[in-house]
């Protein structure tokens, strides 16, 4: 099972030793923003916001949601 989104962004942020107030300035987004996604409250955060938090802390979007590209996969 892979990890929900709340869960992926807060080991990610905190493996970058990262408050949500940091990962918030460095991505320049609001701290709600940060804080409702690590809660689980928005459930399907803009594109845009995610690509700002992977960057932010120099993940691809895949590492920061937790996916895995399948081994089947021809890219």
């Amino acid at each position: 099972m892979k990890p929900s989104l709340p869960d992926s962004l807060r080991r990610a942020r905190k493996t970058a030793g990262w408050t949500q107030q940091k990962l918030a300035q460095e991505a320049g987004l609001s701290l709600v923003v940060i804080t409702k996604i690590e809660q689980g409250v928005t459930k399907d955060p803009a594109m845009s916001s995610l690509v700002k938090m992977a960057d932010a802390m120099g993940l691809s979007i895949d590492d920061l949601i937790g996916r895995a590209i399948p081994s089947h996969s021809k890219i």
